[in-house]
């Protein structure tokens, strides 16, 4: 349960949980940690043969050495969340430290995106302009609709009108 567990917390960075499960979570997680610092080929043995994906081993040891470098244990935060309904049992959510980080991260690639905003405003303008045209394109569409029921009516009509002429030189010969 536990090797699922800190499965989930590497690939997820928060999971949700028990006090009791996260508690003992915790040790999991600071030991794996800890190994991705050292990062050798013995440590990222060790590693997989806790962790059951391949690629968030390589997550881990890719980034453990920048986002954790600078501390020496306590890698994980516990923040208690209330009870769970049903069985009342307390739940706590259980990240790692340097989550905020990577959201800092992710509100500068928005901020950024920002500036790219003028440019998506003009491009709405401009596809404003296209949706008048696609307007029209409907508009010419039923129109040819309508001429072509118009067509088809006539045709119609004008094949009644042949129907009736053989009906009347039918009649004659008889």
């Amino acid at each position: 349960m536990f090797r699922n567990m800190v499965t989930s917390l590497f690939k997820h960075e928060r999971i949700r949980t028990t006090d009791t499960k996260a508690k003992g979570l915790r040790h999991w997680a600071d030991h794996l940690i800890t190994l991705a610092k050292r990062g050798d080929l013995h440590a990222r043995r060790q590693a997989l043969s806790i962790v059951r994906e391949k690629k968030v081993v390589y997550k881990l040891f890719d980034e453990a050495a920048e986002r954790f470098g600078s501390i020496s244990g306590g890698y994980t935060r516990i923040i208690k969340m209330g009870r769970r309904s049903g069985d009342a049992a307390p739940v706590s959510m259980i990240e790692l430290v340097g989550a905020e980080k990577s959201e800092k991260k992710k509100t500068k690639d928005k901020k950024a995106a920002g500036a790219g905003k003028k440019k998506t405003t003009e491009k709405k303008a401009a596809g404003a302009g296209k949706k008048k045209t696609a307007e029209k394109k409907v508009a010419e569409a039923g129109k040819k609709k309508t001429a072509e029921k118009k067509v088809v009516e006539t045709g119609k009509k004008k094949t009644a009108e042949k129907k009736q002429a053989v009906d009347k030189k039918e009649d004659k010969s008889v």
